[in-house]
């Protein structure tokens, strides 16, 4: 595995050289695959701020991510000249002076659906745009109005959830199938997609990178759920068949709102190909096992489930595409991370 130093400059070359940062800012918003630890702060069993989640992580520690190490958002700030990190808008050790050039305000558990956020009551998406607000109305005082205007509009927005809203709400929540379709609820969900990038570009956003779903049916807990089922410990097609509609569906969401919204520019990152890349033929990145995560048994293990006393988790999360049985390893997300930098991304630079 690449050296993150190495690894950096390698980024780096690729997007042009050194110098002063592409953006001034990172601005995340979505769920547990770029929460930074927003979850520490709230009361919700949706946490991951313990060992092992963090060992591999600055110093060891766990932040709340839900990863042994960094997650996407860190990667891709880092990439862009910025911060090797971003930090999570609710986390008491950083304030605005840190989230100037980056801030965190995802809730892992969270979905475009405000019911999905009342599964494991965490923070819903209307609710990151309120902290969103109040992080505005600080940085232009900490700023100035001109600097800070400046960099809200000119930051990087990335915008990551959705997996949520149907492996926990639409076929976990039988009232929610009762109204609606797969294809119904996935128009549905388009359209709290619009609401919200239309929402943040009235407050500013103008670069935005939309991210798609990875093959959700691939998760290690699906991959159990099936073999429990009878079924084999083979992916769940049927999810990863929702996973592609629903990503083409966002694909299509962006040419609208490009050409609709003056100014806007919004990509969309589509990381379902990198991902099923890395369950299939896992030797080609270094990974030596991809049906089962290296967090407890690997099966069906996340959060509190996850812990330090647990003897079963691995020794080398690098040979590993699952940290738990929900999320990606440091170095999974590292390669996600490259592959964006090296196609929807490069459009901000």
């Amino acid at each position: 595995m690449l050296s993150f130093p190495l690894l950096a400059c390698l980024l780096l070359c690729l997007l042009g050289g050194g110098g002063a940062a592409a953006v001034p800012a990172v601005i995340v918003f979505g769920d547990s695959s770029v929460d930074a630890g927003n979850n520490n702060q709230i009361s919700t069993v949706l946490r991951s701020n313990f060992r092992p989640y963090g060992r591999d992580f600055y110093g060891g520690k766990p932040t709340g991510r839900f990863s042994n190490g960094r997650i996407p958002p860190d990667f891709i700030s880092e990439a862009f000249g910025l911060r090797p990190f971003v930090p999570a808008y609710l986390d008491p050790q950083y304030n605005i002076s840190d989230f100037a050039t980056g801030v965190c305000f995802a809730s892992a558990g969270t979905g475009f659906d405000n019911a999905t956020s009342n599964v494991l009551n965490v923070i819903p998406l209307w609710k990151e745009v309120e902290y969103y607000k109040e992080y505005q109305n600080k940085l232009k005082a900490y700023a100035g109005e001109t600097k800070a205007n400046s960099i809200i509009n000119e930051a990087l927005y990335l915008v990551s959830l959705g997996t949520n809203d149907f492996l926990e709400n639409y076929y976990t929540i039988p009232n929610t199938r009762s109204r609606y379709t797969v294809d119904q609820y996935q128009d549905f969900l388009v359209g709290l997609v619009e609401e919200f990038i239309t929402s943040i570009y009235g407050l500013g956003a103008r670069k935005i990178s939309l991210t798609g779903l990875p093959p959700m049916g691939c998760l290690p807990l699906e991959r159990s759920t099936n073999y429990v089922n009878g079924n084999g410990n083979e992916c769940m097609e049927g999810y990863n068949l929702v996973a592609l509609h629903f990503n083409e569906k966002l694909n299509g969401l962006v040419g609208k709102v490009n050409g609709k919204l003056s100014g806007i520019k919004v990509v969309f990152s589509n990381p379902y190909g990198i991902f099923m890349q890395m369950i299939k033929k896992p030797s080609q990145f270094g990974f030596e096992v991809a049906s089962v995560a290296c967090c407890a048994t690997g099966m069906f293990e996340m959060g509190y489930m996850c812990d330090q006393l647990n003897p079963f988790t691995c020794t080398d999360a690098n040979k590993y595409v699952f940290w738990d049985s929900f999320h990606p390893t440091q170095k999974a997300s590292q390669i996600v991370a490259t592959y964006l930098l090296k196609h929807s991304l490069r459009e901000f630079l």
